[in-house]
Order: structure tokens, then C-alpha cells, then sequence
């Protein structure tokens, strides 16, 4: 396995997801809104549905330039920053689950659960990364 590949891979895919997410969530934030997993019955607030967009642009800054410059450190930076979302996007839903039924359950907190796991299987394989050189030897 190429070990900078997969991670490149991983983090296209993460700023990509958050891309998406971030147009929809700000230029359409009622249709977002409209997801059972995302309104879960809850009022309708356009503003925290903007906000939640332009956050998810702004990390998908951070995944893409990981991406582009594939740097250790960068690529640590970005999935540090990306699972400190997931992980607590993850706790606030299985904290809301009753807000959705038994079918809606499952799908959610598995794909919640994947945007946990594939950046900490992309940290683990940063440590297969050849390390920095010191400045000096550069």
C-alpha cells in the first residue's frame, strides 16, 4: 500500500464531503435543513444552518490544502481539526437520537461513526510518513 496515496486519497475525499456539505448547508440551507438526520424535528434556523456551512467550507480549506501540499505536519493539522469536529458531532447526535426514528438510527450514527474512524486511520497512517528533515539538513 502506498502510504501517501491513501492518505491523499482520504483527505480529497474529506474536503470534497465538506465542500458539498458546506454549498448546500449555506446556499440552500432550507433543503439541508429538510434532512430528518439534520432537522430531526427540531425549529428551523436559517442562520445556524448558514453558519454550519461556512464552517464546513472553511475546513474544507484546511483538508484541500492538506491535500495539495501533503505535508506531516499539515496532514496532521487537518485531520486533528477534522476529527475534533467528527468526534463531537458524533457525541451531540447520540445525545439527539431521540429525535428520529428507529430506521433513521442506524444510517446516521454509521456514517457518523465513519467520519470518525477514517480520519484516525488516516492519523495512524501518518506515522508511516517519512519525517521531516531538520532545517539544517535541508
Amino acid at each position: 500500500m502506498n502510504v501517501e496515496k491513501t492518505l491523499r486519497a482520504g483527505l480529497a475525499f474529506l474536503a470534497v464531503t465538506q465542500f458539498v456539505v458546506g454549498c448546500w448547508a449555506l446556499f440552500a440551507p432550507r433543503s439541508f435543513f429538510d434532512i430528518p438526520w439534520v432537522g430531526m424535528h427540531m425549529q428551523y434556523n436559517a442562520h445556524l444552518m448558514m453558519d454550519y456551512g461556512a464552517m464546513s467550507l472553511a475546513s474544507s480549506v484546511v483538508l484541500g490544502a492538506s491535500f495539495y501540499t501533503g505535508g506531516r505536519l499539515m496532514t496532521r493539522t487537518a485531520l486533528g481539526m477534522y476529527l475534533m469536529w467528527s468526534a463531537s458531532h458524533l457525541v451531540i447526535h447520540t445525545r439527539l437520537l431521540h429525535h428520529l426514528s428507529p430506521e433513521q438510527r442506524a444510517p446516521l450514527m454509521l456514517a457518523l461513526s465513519a467520519a470518525v474512524v477514517i480520519p484516525l486511520v488516516l492519523l495512524y497512517l501518518t506515522t508511516r510518513l517519512e519525517p521531516p528533515k531538520p532545517a539544517l539538513e535541508r
